[in-house]
């Protein structure tokens, strides 16, 4: 049995608005290289914690956790498409076993994934079923959110579980850094909005489309230090970057919700799956700590950070 670990950022807007060509290739070589380490390794079984953007999972049910036990790509952004190869039995006893541990998941049939958890596999390894995954949604996106603690709790136990397969497991953490993406706060929007957040899944595609168009211009303002989108923080992501390798996770659970969206963006609570992931891993063993890359990239609106683990020797 062997586990190891990747968190990175996801931003759909890296084939849509333009970069600094140099930081845009090294980050297209970063991922490559680690595709490269991550088909040499051949996962047996990759677990996935990653949020969605109110694109599959709404507030008509949205619970903290979700496992997937089937599970197909949005395609939003044109970032992946199809059924994702999730292992039915694996999902069920991973489901078992967190609720023997006194965590609370729900389960899923027909789990609806958009770039979140798709354009992570497709950077590693070209497309969504590469390897047979476990996807597992954490709520990052419509508050109240759970906890820092509930989600290390989580991770703890997936890792412990995962620990016990006798499998190549990898594990990933989709999102965050520092971003602050359109999406809108069902206390504050207007009528038609809020029944969006509540029931707004297969939109027409012209909608679709309207969503994602209004996510560049943010961060085409943001480049340019206009618009109303907070400002990426990278002292913080990358303060919290060194707080996973060294396996603190005090630190960001000491910060309230409303702190974090003041410093990090709405976007930024997706540092719960980097939080899970990291949990997952100290549960399976010691490790060892790897830092890929950093760069704050306006025009993609994200603190970019990747990161990776092994087991240490």
């Amino acid at each position: 049995m062997t586990v190891r670990l990747i968190c990175a950022s996801h931003t759909p807007l890296m084939d849509h608005v333009e970069a600094d060509p140099a930081i845009d290739a090294e980050v297209r070589s970063a991922f490559a290289r680690l595709g490269d380490e991550v088909r040499a390794f051949d996962p047996e079984l990759v677990i996935q914690f990653a949020p969605d953007h109110f694109k599959g999972f709404f507030y008509d049910m949205l619970p903290p956790f979700t496992v997937g036990i089937r599970a197909e790509a949005i395609g939003d952004y044109d970032i992946g498409s199809g059924s994702f190869d999730v292992p039915e039995a694996l999902a069920l006893d991973c489901i078992r076993a967190l609720h023997a541990d006194d965590v609370d998941v729900a389960m899923s049939y027909r789990m609806q994934a958009d770039h979140g958890f798709a354009q992570l596999l497709v950077l590693l390894g070209g497309r969504i079923d590469a390897w047979p995954v476990l996807p597992i949604h954490v709520n990052c996106a419509g508050p109240p959110l759970p906890s820092i603690r509930q989600v290390q709790r989580l991770g703890t136990a997936v890792g412990h579980w995962a620990a016990g397969l006798g499998k190549r497991v990898l594990i990933l953490g989709s999102g965050g850094l520092s971003h602050d993406p359109p999406i809108p706060n069902i206390a504050t929007a207007p009528p038609p909005v809020a029944e969006m957040l509540i029931a707004g899944r297969n939109p027409p595609m012209e909608a679709r489309r309207a969503r994602e168009e209004a996510n560049y211009e943010t961060a085409r303002k943001l480049a340019r230090g206009e618009g109303v989108a907070t400002p990426l923080a990278p002292d913080w992501d990358r303060a919290f970057m060194a707080q996973m390798a060294a396996g603190d996770f005090t630190t960001i659970a000491a910060m309230g919700e409303a702190e974090l969206t003041r410093l990090a963006g709405c976007g930024g609570h997706e540092v719960r799956n980097w939080v899970a992931a990291y949990a997952a891993m100290a549960a399976a063993g010691p490790f060892t700590p790897r830092h890929i890359l950093y760069h704050p990239i306006p025009q993609w609106n994200a603190g970019m950070g990747i990161a990776a683990a092994e087991p240490a020797t």
